[in-house]
């Protein structure tokens, strides 16, 4: 859909485009903040850009009146199937091909567009904006923490005249203003680890944000603050923390509803469970561990007698015999009601920057098994900065480097236990932080202030 609706109020309204990287960790924030921004504001019009192939997937979502869809073409970027078979050329794709369909929507879209949300990582919505003489909102979907590291990077390669060359962080003694030794050996880690274009990339995105009007953040201020008050130092436009951006109104608004006979059957497993005693485990969606590991996590949930639910994506019926009977695995489940429910004592997490907010939200300590790009540095958030969480630590075994189901066996039943004075410290720490969370989201809260300012700030525009 491209225009209003027949019935659409003829009232002035202010228009903003959001056009989020193509992938189920962006989408899903972008949505949420945009749904955030939505309510309460009858006189504004949000356009939601998705592909062909993901307008299948969530067009049917519920969402509010002054939220449409509108799609660019299938082929612009390579289906969502073969993302992770080649992620550097489903990277380059969207940093190439995109910008094109995406300034033919702009010329089709009524009424004319007054703001642009989009991500960081796609190169060019910071340029189209700017050629249009539209304000562009970037959002960062990782940590502000992250962020900070890799824009104090930038900014020493910059004065250094130098190209960027990851290579260059082999040296563990070189000192970048602005990075702590430990935020620069996460760096190392990253920059190793992942592949170099992408990370070229990425870089080239976060080189453009001084040309944004402004920089939004899925974090709260109180989460992250010294990264947030680094970063309103650095640029000359207003840096938002609105977070968490997680689907917590439609929880909310759903809280209410008791369990019944209708809900899923792993709600009603968890109803018939002890209060915190179930571990959930969830490993990601988009990349996963090998099948050897995973085949020592269910030997390790077997071995250690401890009440689990897992989500293991594809492996669920292969996985389902082998862990005992403490628990289930499934293929899916609604996370934000999970992680919320009651009975859940902790979280194994691949440190996914969306997954944590939810855990932080509803007060879970975690089990940090990082995957992949920023997870390193979300790992040493929860675990040294925040203090609500424990690492999985790897080695090598033969010729992978795994954990083993000893080690899972050991840690799980030290994590979970109502008796460990560990787990206790973890426990309280982690309720600390969910009511920091939460104080965010009220009226008067650092995020809800931050999100009116900005709603405030494009509606002003708008009228000019």
């Amino acid at each position: 859909m491209e225009r209003p609706s027949g019935d659409a109020k003829p009232s002035p309204v202010c228009h903003v485009v959001a056009m989020p990287f193509p992938g189920r960790g962006h989408i899903n924030p972008m949505m949420n903040l945009c749904k955030l921004l939505s309510s309460n504001q009858p006189n504004l019009l949000i356009s939601f850009v998705v592909t062909e192939e993901w307008l299948g997937y969530i067009g049917s979502d519920t969402k509010p009146d002054n939220i449409r869809f509108t799609s660019i073409p299938d082929g612009v970027v390579p289906p969502e199937r073969l993302k992770a078979a080649d992620f550097p050329g489903f990277y380059e794709a969207t940093m190439t091909k995109m910008e094109a369909p995406f300034e033919e929507l702009l010329d089709r879209l009524e009424p004319p567009v007054d703001t642009i949300l989009g991500d960081v990582e796609l190169l060019w919505v910071i340029g189209v904006g700017n050629r249009r003489n539209i304000a562009v909102a970037s959002l960062w979907t990782m940590p502000a923490t992250f962020f900070s590291m890799l824009h104090h990077y930038h900014v020493f390669v910059r004065n250094r005249q130098l190209p960027v060359d990851f290579m260059e962080l082999r040296d563990e003694h070189m000192d970048i203003p602005g990075l702590s030794s430990t935020q620069a050996a996460d760096l190392r880690t990253v920059f190793h680890g992942n592949d170099q274009r992408v990370l070229q990339l990425a870089m080239e995105c976060i080189s453009r944000i001084s040309k944004a009007q402004y920089l939004l953040f899925t974090s709260v201020y109180d989460l992250e603050p010294q990264a947030i008050d680094s970063l309103n130092a650095a640029f000359n436009f207003p840096v938002y923390p609105i977070g968490p951006a997680i689907p917590y109104l439609e929880f909310e608004d759903k809280s209410s509803i008791t369990s019944s006979h209708n809900d899923p059957k792993y709600l009603q497993w968890l109803d018939s469970q002890p209060s915190g005693s179930v571990l959930y485990i969830s490993l990601g969606s988009f990349l996963s561990v090998s099948g050897a590991q995973m085949d020592e996590i269910a030997a390790g949930l077997h071995d250690s007698n401890v009440q689990f639910l897992w989500v293991a994506r594809g492996e669920a019926s292969r996985l389902n015999g082998s862990c005992g009977d403490k628990g289930l695995v499934v293929p899916w489940c609604d996370q934000m009601k999970v992680l919320c429910h009651s009975s859940i004592g902790g979280f194994w997490t691949h440190c996914g920057w969306n997954s944590i907010l939810e855990a932080v939200y509803a007060g879970v300590p975690m089990l940090t098994f990082p995957l992949f790009l920023d997870q390193v540095p979300n790992s040493r958030l929860i675990v040294e900065d925040w203090k609500i969480g424990w690492r999985v630590k790897r080695s090598e075994v033969g010729s992978e480097i795994l954990v083993t189901r000893q080690e899972i066996s050991e840690l799980m039943q030290r994590f979970v236990s109502p008796e460990s004075g560990e787990g206790k410290e973890l426990r309280a720490r982690a309720r600390e932080l969910k009511d920091i969370c939460h104080k965010a989201i009220i009226e008067g809260g650092s995020s809800r202030t931050n999100l009116d300012s900005f709603m405030k700030s494009i509606s002003q525009s708008h009228g000019k």
